[in-house]
């Protein structure tokens, strides 16, 4: 493939997930304000507080949604990177723009709790998972747990639910007991969802890469994404040919990111992609990137 063909080719698919991403956030947008908020269910994380401050304020929830998460962009810029927080910030300004230009909106379903919680849940993780699918969020708080748990004896998953009994307790300040405990039931709801779409959102991901630029891969890993790999030999069974596996950890909101460097040092790469429960011991560090 030559040069020209292939700059062509990384800028459109640079362009299809900026898209997909400000499509996730308009649909996240149109789940919360045509079925969650009209019948006094929210969201968790960033929105849910974003939520319950515009309803005791009486401040515009797009508004802020874009404050109060820009405190987790500049986390994701440090501990991600900055195409991810460029993605981040096209995520939440969708989000925010989507809530604006849908706060009139009719309700699509109004009285059934049950209906509520299950299709707001489905149309809000669709619109996440969409966004996080293509390397942005449009929410901070998953950000937020990933610092925390470099720092805690506890998994990133562990931590988004501990931050989130605190959102939907301060949920029921404004809702009540009973539209935080659908709160909680519409975000687990939505996380299921973000699973489904993201292909295994909730834990770490362990990538094995067999490239021709095994070195060079590892460099630029290192450097780009602030993640350690290690080697180890490999023999084709048909060739017999010997190559160096890469092995390489990493977080749910990192994948897109390596995929990324991946296909500019090699995209003719091996790549095989598992899903890991936990990380326990050893190097799983991440040195800053900027």
């Amino acid at each position: 493939m030559s040069k020209s063909r292939k700059r062509n080719r990384s800028k459109l698919f640079i362009f299809l997930r900026g898209l997909f991403v400000i499509l996730g956030g308009f649909i996240a947008a149109y789940g919360l304000e045509t079925v969650l908020i009209p019948n006094n269910v929210s969201d968790g994380g960033v929105t849910g507080i974003s939520i319950v401050i515009s309803q005791l304020a009486g401040l515009p929830l797009g508004a802020l949604i874009a404050i109060i998460n820009l405190p987790f962009v500049w986390l994701g810029y440090k501990q991600i990177g900055k195409s991810f927080a460029i993605y981040s910030i096209i995520g939440i300004a969708s989000l925010s723009i989507g809530t604006v230009l849908m706060h009139h909106t009719p309700a699509i379903i109004e009285g059934d709790t049950l209906l509520v919680t299950v299709v707001g849940g489905i149309i809000l993780g669709l619109g996440m998972g969409l966004a996080l699918r293509n390397g942005g969020a449009v929410d901070g708080i998953d950000m937020l747990a990933v610092l925390l748990a470099r720092k805690l004896p506890f998994g990133t998953s562990d931590l988004i639910l501990f931050l989130n009994m605190f959102v939907f307790i301060f949920v029921s300040t404004v809702f009540g007991l009973q539209g935080a405990i659908l709160s909680a039931i519409a975000y687990f709801i939505a996380s299921k969802v973000i699973h489904i779409v993201e292909e295994g959102l909730s834990g770490s991901k362990t990538f094995k890469i067999i490239t021709t630029e095994p070195k060079l891969m590892v460099e630029t890993i290192r450097d780009r994404l602030g993640r350690s790999a290690t080697y180890k030999e490999a023999y084709g069974g048909y060739t017999h040919e010997k190559f160096m596996e890469i092995t390489c950890v990493i977080n749910r909101l990192e994948e897109s990111k390596l995929k990324e460097i991946i296909n500019d040092i090699d995209d003719g790469a091996f790549v095989t992609i598992y899903d890991v429960a936990e990380v326990k011991g050893g190097n799983f560090r991440k040195s800053d990137i900027h």
